[in-house]
C-alpha cells in the first residue's frame, strides 16, 4: 500500500516520449505580466509554478526545458515582480503555456510592492480557467514552510489543482531529505486541493525531469 502524497512513479514510454517532444520542440518567452488585462489570451491549456523565493524555480524550468537562461535566477529575493509566460510546441494541438510566478517569502520587498503582487497572484489563481495544474515548488533542504502554507491556502480557496515538486533532491543527506519529505507530507493532508504525488528533483543532476515533463505534457 502506497504512502500518501508518494512519489511520483516513472512515467510510461508514451507519456516519457510525450514529453520529451513537447519540450524538445520551440520554447519562446511571450510576456511579462504586471496585471490582469496583460495576460495572453487563453486558448490552450497552461500550467504554473510557485514556490518561495530562491526555491530553484529559474533553474527548474531551464532544466525542463533545456535552456540555459530561458528563466532568469536572481540572488535578490523579489526580483521576479511580473508573471512571465512561456510558450510550450508553438501553435501546435499540444501546445501549452508554462507560467513563472514571482516569489514569495521575500523579506527585502517593500510591503506596497509585496501586496500589489499578492492581489495579482489571488486574480489570476482564481480567475484563470485555462490553468490545469500549479506545480508548488518547496526546498528538499527545508520542507514546507508556513509561507508555502499560505500559497497552498490559496490554491484549496481557488479550487486549483496544485501538485507540490521537491527541488534541489541532490544538496541534502539521504536522512535529512526524507525528513523533510514526511514534514511536507504532514502539511498536504491539510490541503484538499494537493494532488496525490510529489516530485522529486534535482536541476543540476536531471532527477524528476523527465517524470515532471511527462506529467505537463499529459495534462489535458
Amino acid at each position: 500500500m502506497s504512502l500518501p502524497f508518494s512519489f511520483a512513479p516513472e512515467p510510461d514510454d508514451f507519456s516519457r516520449e510525450k514529453g520529451r517532444l513537447l519540450f524538445a520542440g520551440p520554447v519562446d518567452f511571450v510576456k511579462g505580466v504586471v496585471a490582469m488585462p496583460g495576460l495572453p489570451p487563453a486558448d490552450r491549456p497552461e500550467i504554473c509554478f510557485a514556490g518561495r523565493s530562491n526555491v530553484g524555480k529559474s533553474s527548474l524550468i531551464n532544466a525542463l526545458t533545456g535552456r540555459k537562461n530561458l528563466a532568469r535566477a536572481s540572488n535578490t529575493p523579489g526580483r521576479t515582480q511580473e508573471i512571465n509566460y512561456f510558450a510550450l510546441g508553438a501553435d501546435t494541438p499540444a501546445s501549452r503555456y508554462l507560467v513563472d510566478l514571482p516569489g514569495y517569502g521575500y523579506a527585502e520587498a517593500p510591503v506596497a510592492v509585496v501586496a500589489k503582487w499578492q492581489a495579482l497572484l489571488r486574480a489570476y489563481l482564481a480567475g484563470r480557467q485555462t490553468l490545469r495544474r500549479a506545480f508548488v515548488l518547496i526546498d528538499s533542504r527545508h520542507g514546507a514552510k508556513a509561507v508555502d502554507e499560505e500559497i497552498m491556502s490559496l490554491l484549496d480557496r481557488s479550487a486549483v489543482t496544485f501538485q507540490v515538486v521537491m527541488t534541489k533532491a541532490d544538496k541534502v543527506s539521504r536522512a535529512e531529505r526524507e525528513a523533510n519529505v514526511d514534514l511536507t507530507r504532514a502539511v498536504l493532508a491539510k490541503h484538499p486541493a494537493a494532488f496525490p504525488e510529489i516530485v522529486l528533483t534535482s536541476s543540476e543532476k536531471g532527477e524528476g525531469i523527465e517524470s515532471l515533463r511527462a506529467i505537463i505534457a499529459t495534462l489535458e
